[in-house]
Order: C-alpha cells, then sequence, then structure tokens
C-alpha cells in the first residue's frame, strides 16, 4: 500500500493533480463528480443488475462495465488479458476503480428502497499485553466492496429509490506524526480521487453520521458482533474501539427494531466470480503451483524450512503473502488435517502433505500437495497416491454447471469414488469408516477473498458459472489394525482450485504437478 501511495502522489507531482479521478464520471469543472457532495445533494442514479461485467475466461475482453458516461475506467484494448496493468488504473492488483463501482451499485440493486447498508474494515490487532501487533488483515467484505486495505474505515451505502442511492466511507485522515511509525496513508483527499465514493470523511464523524442513517433508514443491513462467551470477556481482548462505537450508535438508533445481517447478502455477490477476478486467481494459482514444482525440487530436512520456503517463493513470485498459515505435515503429522505446527524433522521414507498458496490483490490460492520427502514413493505410498488421486481427478470432471451438482453432491459421489479405490487396493473399510476415520473432511468449498468464502452460501445448492471451488479429497490412515498395516500412519491430500465453467472446469492451480510420474522426475533434479 506504500508503494501505491508513493506512486499517487509522483503522479500528482508530474501532472499538477491527483491521480486522474479514476472510476470517476466526467462532469464540468468545480462540480463535484461522484454524485452527492452531501445528503442535501442530488444522489447518484443507480445502474441496472443486467450491466454486470460477466464471468468466465474470455470474457474479460468483452467487459464494458457501467455507463461509460458515467464512469472512466480502465477499457480493455482487443487482446488485452490483464483488467489493469497501469497501476495507477488499477486500484488493487487486477481490479480497477470501476469494478468497485459496479459492486456498489449492485449490492444497492439487492437492498430495499429506504434502507442502509453499514461495514466496518478490520484494524489492527495487538498481542495481549503487549505493543506488538499482528499483520493487518482486512475485512473481506468491507475490501470487496471498497477496495481500502487501511484499518479503522467504515463504508456505508444508503439507497433512496429505484435509480438513486449514495456512498459514504470514513477513514483516517492523513497525520505526518502517525505516519512516521506507521508509513504513508492514502488520506481523505486521494481516496475522494480515486475510490469513487459521494462522501469521504473523517473517521471520528462516522459513529455520529451513521447513527443518523440508522434512524431514518427503514431497513438496517449490519454484522452485529456475535455475543462473547463469560470466557472470552475474561481472556481475550476487547472488541475493536470503531465496531464497539458503531454498534452502540446503530442500537441506540434502531431502539429495539431489527438489524438484519449485511453478510449474507455480500456473499451472494462474491461467490460470483467477474471476469477480472477470474484472472487474479488465475495468476495467484499459477505462481503458487510452480512455488509446489520448486519444493519438489528442493530437498529439506525440516518442515520449519520447508514452510519457510513456500513462504518467501509465494511473495518473491509475485504474490503479497502467503494466503494462510500452511500445512507442512511430514510422515504421521500428515494424518492432522490442519496441522500447523511444521517444526518436527522430516524423514527419510515418509511423505510431506502440504496445504499452502499465496494471495496476490486479497485473492486466495488453496493447493495441497502429497510427495515422499525422499523423492521417490514407495509402493504403498504410490498405490494410496494414486486412489486419492483417481477419486480427485473424477470430482473435477464435476465442477460444471452442466452437471447440475453441488459442492455436497459431489462429496457424497467422491466417498462412493474413494470406497472403490480403496478396495482394490486391499481396504475391507465401510462407508461409515470411510466418513468418520479415513476421510472426515468435506470435498471442498468455496474460494476467493476468503480461504473458505462465502460461508453463508449453501453448498446443497447447484454450481453457479462464475464460482471458484476447491477439489481435495484426502485420506488419511490411523495406526489401527482396522486398516492394512503397509498403509498405517500415511496422510495423502490432492487439492486444486477451480472455476466452474458451463462444460469445462478450468483449473486455476494446474501448475502444481500431480502426477506420480511428474513429482518423481522433479524430485531427481534435486541438488
Amino acid at each position: 500500500m506504500a508503494g501505491f501511495v508513493s506512486a499517487c502522489v509522483r503522479h500528482a507531482q508530474r501532472t499538477g493533480r491527483l491521480a486522474g479521478r479514476i472510476g470517476r464520471p466526467a462532469g464540468p469543472p468545480g462540480r463535484r463528480l461522484c454524485g452527492l457532495a452531501s445528503l442535501a445533494g442530488r444522489p447518484r442514479p443507480a445502474p441496472a443488475p443486467a450491466s454486470a461485467p460477466p464471468t468466465g475466461a474470455g470474457a474479460a475482453r468483452a467487459y464494458t462495465g457501467v455507463a461509460r458516461d458515467r464512469v472512466r475506467g480502465h477499457r480493455l484494448r482487443d487482446g488485452e488479458r490483464k483488467c489493469a496493468p497501469d497501476p495507477l488504473t488499477a486500484v488493487t492488483p487486477g481490479i480497477s476503480a470501476e469494478e468497485y463501482y459496479f459492486r456498489r451499485s449492485l449490492l444497492s440493486s439487492k437492498l430495499p428502497i429506504g434502507s442502509v447498508a453499514i461495514c466496518v474494515g478490520a484494524e489492527i490487532k495487538f498481542r495481549k499485553g503487549s505493543a506488538a501487533f499482528y499483520g493487518f488483515n482486512q475485512d473481506p467484505d468491507f475490501f470487496y466492496l471498497t477496495g481500502l486495505n487501511e484499518p479503522t474505515a467504515v463504508f456505508a451505502l444508503e439507497r433512496h429509490s429505484e435509480t438513486e442511492y449514495t456512498t459514504h466511507a470514513y477513514l483516517r485522515p492523513k497525520n505526518h506524526r502517525e505516519e512516521i511509525w506507521e508509513g504513508p496513508r492514502l488520506g481523505l483527499e486521494i481516496v475522494d480521487e480515486m475510490f469513487n465514493f459521494d462522501t469521504v470523511k473523517d473517521i471520528k464523524f462516522a459513529a455520529h453520521e451513521v447513527a443518523e442513517m440508522a434512524k431514518r433508514a427503514t431497513t438496517v443491513y449490519f454484522d452485529m458482533p456475535k455475543p462473547r462467551s463469560e470466557f472470552a470477556s475474561v481472556f481475550l481482548s476487547e472488541p475493536p474501539a470503531t465496531e464497539a462505537r458503531l454498534v452502540a450508535a446503530i442500537r441506540d438508533a434502531r431502539k429495539g427494531r431489527s438489524v438484519r445481517a449485511l453478510r449474507p447478502v455480500v456473499d451472494e455477490m462474491r461467490t460470483i466470480k467477474s471476469a477480472f477476478e477470474l484472472e487474479v486467481m488465475r495468476e495467484v494459482g499459477a505462481i503458487s503451483g510452480a512455488v509446489f514444482n520448486k519444493a519438489y525440487a528442493t530437498e529439506f530436512d525440516h518442515e520449519a524450512d520447508l514452510d519457510a520456503f513456500l513462504d518467501y517463493h509465494f511473495r518473491t513470485g509475485g504474490c503479497e503473502n502467503s494466503a494462510y498459515i500452511p500445512v507442512v505435515g511430514g510422515g504421521e503429522n500428515g494424518l492432522f488435517i490442519h496441522y500447523t505446527v511444521n517444526n518436527n524433522p522430516l524423514r527419510d521414507g515418509d511423505l510431506v502433505l502440504v496445504d499452502a498458496g499465496g494471495q496476490l490483490g486479497g485473492y486466495c490460492a488453496d493447493i495441497s500437495r502429497t510427495w515422499p520427502v525422499n523423492g521417490r514413493f514407495s509402493g504403498p505410498q504410490r498405490d494410496l497416491y494414486q486412489a486419492v488421486l483417481n477419486v480427485q481427478k473424477e470430482c473435477l470432471k464435476l465442477c460444471t454447471v452442466d452437471s447440475g451438482l453441488s459442492l455436497n453432491d459431489i462429496h457424497r459421489r467422491s466417498e462412493s469414488l474413494l470406497a472403490v479405490e480403496l478396495r482394490n487396493i486391499g481396504f475391507d473399510a465401510s462407508r461409515k469408516q470411510i466418513a468418520a476415520v479415513l476421510y472426515p473432511h468435506a470435498v471442498g468449498h468455496y474460494l476467493g477473498l476468503d480461504v473458505h468464502d462465502s460461508p453463508s452460501v449453501s453448498k446443497e445448492r447447484p454450481l453457479r458459472h462464475g464460482q471458484v471451488v476447491t477439489i481435495e479429497p484426502g485420506v488419511y490412515v490411523p495406526y489401527d489394525d482396522a486398516f492394512p498395516r503397509h498403509f498405517q500412519g500415511i496422510g495423502i491430500r490432492i487439492e486444486d482450485d477451480v472455476f466452474v465453467d458451463e462444460a469445462s472446469p478450468i483449473v486455476l492451480s494446474s501448475s502444481a504437478l500431480k502426477e506420480v510420474d511428474e513429482i518423481e522426475e522433479l524430485c531427481r533434479e534435486r541438488v
């Protein structure tokens, strides 16, 4: 973000103005170009939902977005693959101000007239009893709607009529003394110029003004925090201050009237990816997959070494950071589905199960691969690995609209397929044993700005064009004589990220090799 701020400032210095009013409507000098200058002004018209950018591979070229007489966003040239290669038109990697504008317009169309939607950004989190802080992670709904990746911010949208709505952003202004410590902030002026909100104000006004919006609204959409348990109240830190003030203000303004959750509305939007989101996810998948291939060709003595290798190469390969704490489980540690201790030796003759991915522009890759520490699969390891791989490849084929299947349908299919594969290599396991012991997790989940994206969207709903899902069957054989002894202690998971198209799924993580012969060939390149 600091580099982005610096680029904007340099551009302003060169041109004598701020960066191009990206994503702004055109208009005469001296006039507010972005709709409302205040609540007394004229609200902006809401575009019809039909103006949504198309989804799917190759759709980016066809995207015309919202009306061009109102928004000057990045336009694709013939043959151009990326949606916004110029850093001064892409306010986040691959996503232009125009697309964020469209998302807010689409949100408006989903709200009843007279309602207000309120979304709070994340804040810096400190270790308990310490001045040390954790890395900042923006609230994904807030980021999806605004593109702002700064802490302590609030977004609100009021829908006035069938055709008009207003957007408000509240954030921290520039502060030289604080920026000496924290680094540069965007500040109100640059956000006002570049991000296409109707009003941009100091965060100190948020609680009062949001309360006024809540008073006059017929319906308020806001994600109230869940009640804290007695344990949490005693041992965990207090809720973020900005959120706490807003919660108090909204409750006081509503005086007992209900508040609806915003998250399910935004989840429905986030689960369908635009062509531009697809390109970002394709890139982060390709980068992350290439890092797995580098890992195959490198010898590691310790889980921690492999953990550090992955994070380093995600970052140097073009990602911003790792999408989550990886699973690096050597030997029997691979039996633990979310093992993240990652501090044990890797032993000759064992497999290592890795679940990891990079993050780019907020979008996550989520890839799992399993390979031999010494570079050669033993007979039992190869047989069990091939069984899981066969199941995974069959399930990938089902990730289409034409299949009519949901994620839960594919999971049930994966259990049936795995039962056959295990029987073929000597297991005598019941379906109950498979579901409860050998394969106790779901075959996949939605993927996007969160690793487990759009959690309120049911996995019983048939897959839709534009969704990205993971397919990750696994087998974890405990030390239990109910199962063949030569397979005991082996854990295997194979996971890919898949874009749901009409008839042919698009595997976004296909760069990560997974065939037995391919893996062993790369392992032979170790130096």
